[in-house]
């Protein structure tokens, strides 16, 4: 808890430099503007509120659920020509179609997860599994993924999410789908639903639990307050839970985001995103070896203001982080599990 040392990411395949001390060094650096507190409910100028205009002209319906519909502004596109030939092997190029969609939690803009019901975070559950059952049929991978908060590079103050179907596998879908084989075949036990079960039975990184559904820091976590959500029993794509998995699904994210936002009393900014078997050509295929799992990302360090920076060292050689996975999830367990508001 004292000393640096380094602990190894078998997910990822690469390490994380755990320096506790440096939590205590001074901070004189840059300071972060809590998120507003005043957030009009109804606002005819954000392009996600019910009956608002967006950027192409579109009007949306006075929708009083979850609201989903194609990103105005794409990252891909399913008819994108293909690259023109490569040339050498260090100018390699290759295609990369898909398609973005955002979904719309709830028409409040002045709501995040934490503040919405059960049944209103259970409705985003199936949302999601209808969202990755639809694109899935033909996309190898759909990414399901919120950013909370300007910090996060969220643009409007609306509860939300983004989905981006791809025609090919990611960078960490890739490296997950590697390091969860390579265990498999070498320990004939799906690495996550091991690695659940023992943070289960030693408890020092847990965080909440329920019948279905556990949420650890990490022991190789980067960021300082990062989570892992996982469930019990080997399940592989969000679309294969059961309904009662569903609604333990909804009450852990539902303590869990409490405790996020309790920890220095701020609507707490991350980014966090599903991650479970591919899809579209992968379903006839063996995919044993995964474990679907949600990762959030919170850059928060000290204080609603005081952020950890990935820069300099974490950039250039590995990750680096300020305070042990065990502190980090004493801290997170001890929170009350009723909102601070």
């Amino acid at each position: 808890a004292e000393h640096q040392h380094a602990r190894y990411n078998p997910l990822r395949d690469d390490w994380v430099l755990v320096s506790a001390h440096r939590v205590k060094r001074p901070w004189q650096g840059q300071l972060e503007k809590p998120p507003p507190e005043d957030v009009p409910r109804w606002d005819p100028n954000n392009p996600l509120c019910p009956g608002a205009t967006r950027a192409n002209g579109e009007v949306n319906p006075q929708y009083e659920g979850t609201f989903v519909f194609p990103n105005d502004f794409p990252a891909l596109q399913p008819d994108a020509p293909e690259p023109d030939d490569c040339d050498h092997p260090l100018f390699r190029a290759a295609p990369a179609r898909g398609v973005c969609k955002v979904m719309c939690f709830h028409p409040w803009s002045d709501l995040t997860l934490p503040l919405m019901s059960l049944p209103e975070i259970r409705a985003v559950i199936d949302a999601w599994a209808e969202l990755a059952t639809e694109l899935g049929a033909t996309y190898p991978w759909v990414q399901i993924f919120e950013n909370k908060g300007a910090m996060m590079g969220c643009s409007n103050p609306h509860p939300h999410c983004q989905v981006w179907a791809s025609s090919f596998l990611p960078n960490e879908a890739r490296l997950e789908d590697r390091t969860q084989r390579q265990h498999l075949s070498q320990h004939g036990v799906p690495m996550l639903l091991e690695y659940a079960e023992q943070e289960a039975h030693r408890k020092e990184r847990l965080v909440v639990e329920n019948a279905d559904w556990l949420v650890v820091v990490p022991y190789w976590a980067t960021w300082p307050y990062q989570t892992m959500l996982l469930p019990r029993r080997h399940v592989c794509r969000l679309q294969d839970l059961s309904d009662s998995e569903r609604d333990n699904l909804a009450s852990i994210m539902q303590r869990l985001l409490i405790k996020y936002d309790n920890l220095f009393e701020v609507s707490f900014p991350y980014s966090m995103g599903w991650h479970g078997a591919p899809t579209g050509p992968y379903l006839e295929e063996d995919c044993r070896h995964w474990q679907l799992h949600a990762h959030y990302y919170p850059p928060l360090l000290r204080s609603a203001t005081v952020r950890k920076f990935m820069v300099g060292y974490e950039m250039l050689a590995q990750a680096q982080r300020d305070l042990t996975p065990e502190q980090a999830a004493e801290r997170l367990r001890s929170l009350p599990e009723v909102h601070f508001k």
